[in-house]
């Protein structure tokens, strides 16, 4: 008997070619499927205009297709990892994981690199936590708010509105465009978003046969840092767009995340990191909370 899927993602193309992704690795796994794509707009892509922000910012990308799958509109719902908030909607899971891309953030500027840009520069950015590290690496920048489909974006930066835009590497990448980045920004001065360059495919709780199909989409060391990185968020009690972010990676058979807290005016920064044990990564992820709360992180959030 054939199952028929519906999958449920974002519209922009980048979203969609992401949600085909996972389909496409269904269908080669299971013959008996059939899968209907479903695209559902969110807040944040009705309101482009607006800063994220504004527009409160946590699970703007995510909430109206949260909706639909407990809803029953669609089966399975397919997210850029970043927009998820790290506490899901009652009666939903985190189902997989699949590999993720390269973390980093990237500048795309006709100048090159962030160093040859000139002083006073104009740089394009919809996210506070790289405003907080552009700020301690360049405080001579004049950072702007950036929104926009990606080939908005990066027009934008070549058009003389901005100097330089700063994104993440993975959404070039996956569309191709490789050939647009001018740099790829160390992830020792630029940690990136919480489960940047990674996606998550999100189900029924009750969905135990869908369980069953989606988990061999799942790879476990990108699993296993994405839920030290989502613990150390939830930990310190901040949001997807609060300046705080993390990385996790596994080497060697250790878990090593490095993560920092900045207050909103960007001024201040800590940063840290620690090692743990890849098989249990939520407490390697709250080890590290701890110990930035002990030497002051929780002062910085509610600054």
């Amino acid at each position: 008997m054939v199952k028929r899927l519906r999958i449920g993602s974002r519209g922009s193309k980048l979203a969609v070619l992401q949600a085909e992704s996972v389909r496409n690795q269904l269908l080669v796994n299971n013959a008996d499927v059939e899968c209907e794509m479903v695209t559902i707009a969110t807040t944040g892509d009705r309101n482009t205009a607006v800063s994220l922000d504004q527009l409160g910012g946590d699970g703007v990308f995510v909430k109206e297709i949260e909706e639909a799958l407990l809803g029953n509109e669609i089966d399975i719902a397919v997210h850029s990892l970043k927009d998820m908030l790290t506490t899901l909607p009652e009666g939903l899971i985190l189902a997989a994981v699949p590999l993720r891309v390269d973390p980093r953030d990237v500048l795309i500027s006709p100048y090159g690199k962030l160093e040859d840009l000139p002083p006073g520069a104009r740089i394009g950015t919809g996210s506070i936590r790289r405003v907080v590290q552009l700020r301690a690496i360049r405080p001579d920048l004049e950072i702007s708010n950036l929104r926009g489909n990606i080939d908005t974006r990066i027009r934008k930066a070549f058009s003389g509105e901005f100097d330089g835009i700063v994104m993440a590497a993975a959404a070039l990448l996956r569309l191709d465009m490789e050939d647009r980045i001018t740099e790829y920004l160390p992830v020792t001065d630029f940690v990136p978003a919480v489960g940047q360059g990674a996606l998550g495919i999100e189900i029924r709780c009750e969905d135990d046969w869908l369980m069953k199909m989606i988990k061999p989409l799942n790879d476990q060391p990108s699993w296993q840092s994405i839920t030290a990185e989502r613990a150390f968020l939830r930990a310190l009690g901040g949001g997807c767009r609060a300046p705080i972010a993390a990385l996790g990676i596994i080497e060697h058979g250790i878990l090593k995340i490095n993560g920092i807290v900045a207050n909103t005016a960007g001024d201040r920064i800590m940063r840290d990191g620690i090692e743990g044990n890849p098989g249990d990564p939520d407490a390697t992820g709250k080890s590290l909370a701890s110990k930035m709360i002990d030497l002051g992180a929780d002062e910085l959030i509610v600054i």
